[in-house]
């Protein structure tokens, strides 16, 4: 039988792999180039999703957990939390998400799902949340973010999928894939005369 907690927190890695794992083989310049017009980029995600699982997992139940965050304080410059400063390296972005992983596994590990936190940057008549809805909200933050970090990363090199060992799309070559793009591309040009 499978344990709702377990299952949650499986899902939230694999989420949190597939983050890091989209900045494997870059340069720095491809981790933090923005490719959206709002500034989508990859470090810029690992970065955000850091803060999170600090302030989720950590000052939502009441858990310290000691890490500066500026660019969540009231001063900070809005979507600080969503690029690398300059002073702000690949490496020490990485350690940071991976300390935020410990110390959201540790409050996983120790409270029961019931347990009630209260979310400091929500509105007070609905920031009391207990971890099980903790979990589901950062499962699917985590994952719309990794399907952010996907899109990105094929727009640098083609990369694409879950993982490094399955892209989840059919096993095509480059040709056909050109060829489907072009066709869906004339079938919008179409739709819309």
């Amino acid at each position: 039988m499978s344990d709702p907690k377990t299952d949650l927190h499986a899902y939230l890695r694999r989420g949190r792999d597939a983050i890091v794992w989209k900045l494997d083989g870059l340069s720095d310049y491809d981790v933090r180039r923005p490719l959206t017009p709002t500034g989508t980029n990859l470090l810029g995600l690992v970065k955000h999703l850091a803060g999170l699982e600090f302030g989720y997992f950590g000052d939502t139940f009441d858990r310290p957990h000691g890490e500066p965050l500026p660019w969540f304080e009231n001063d900070a410059e809005p979507n600080a939390d969503m690029y690398a400063a300059a002073d702000e390296s690949r490496e020490a972005i990485l350690a940071l998400y991976q300390r935020g992983q410990s110390h959201a596994d540790a409050t996983i590990e120790t409270l029961p799902l019931d347990a009630i936190g209260h979310v400091p940057w929500w509105p007070p008549e609905r920031n009391e949340v207990t971890l099980h809805r903790v979990l589901v909200h950062m499962v699917a933050e985590t994952d719309r973010h990794a399907g952010h970090a996907d899109i990105v990363r094929e727009m640098i090199d083609g990369a694409i999928g879950h993982r490094p060992d399955s892209s989840n799309l059919p096993d095509v070559d480059q040709a056909w894939w050109a060829d489907y793009r072009d066709r869906l591309e004339r079938l919008a040009k179409d739709v819309d005369a």
